[in-house]
């Protein structure tokens, strides 16, 4: 696990289950009709129980650039943040979906003024985004918002599921925070 602050912000970066982190809401990265099948949304909806998918679902359909929240049931988070980075579920998806999601879920924790948000590999799995172009999208869009508003959220924490993936988002923080300071 590495820690990075940035202009207030606590940047971590590590590998894990998303579904275990103990932080204010998670991001799950969405399909616009909020349909929980497979890759993070699954297992979201398989450890949260079925309530997180019925919640979204009502509130669906929700345009990619924007994002939802829900409770988190029986996850360990407080709330589930449902940003879509498809409009159809199993489509693959782009760079600038991923940007928009990110934007988007960062917007609406500051709005519920939710202190901390955990990310997974924002279209990564269904949507095969390569993990470098995804991590580089994902923290130059953190960076991005932190210049614009500051805290909160006053942490921002990667979670990543394999060894491929951290080391991308280690790289993509190290590269885009040069000068920030370092905590290990």
């Amino acid at each position: 696990m590495l820690a990075f602050n940035y202009k207030g912000v606590e940047i971590v970066v590590k590998q894990g289950d998303i579904t275990e982190e103990v932080v204010d809401a998670i991001v799950n990265p969405a399909n616009s009709f909020m349909i929980m099948g497979g890759g993070v949304a699954g297992a979201i909806k398989r450890k949260g129980g079925a309530s997180i998918e019925q919640e979204a679902m009502a509130k669906a359909p929700v345009d990619i650039g924007n994002a939802i929240v829900t409770s988190a049931g029986r996850l360990k988070a407080k709330y589930v943040i449902h940003a879509p980075t498809m409009r159809y579920p199993a489509s693959r998806t782009n760079e600038d979906n991923v940007r928009l999601a990110v934007r988007a879920s960062l917007k609406l924790s500051r709005e519920l003024n939710i202190s901390s948000v955990a990310f997974p590999g924002m279209g990564t799995g269904v949507g095969g985004v390569p993990y470098s172009v995804a991590s580089n999208a994902m923290v130059d869009e953190v960076r991005a918002f932190i210049d614009l508003n500051g805290p909160p959220p006053a942490k921002v924490v990667l979670v990543a599921f394999d060894d491929e993936l951290y080391e991308e988002f280690v790289k993509a923080v190290r590269r885009l925070l040069e000068g920030s300071t370092l905590a290990v």
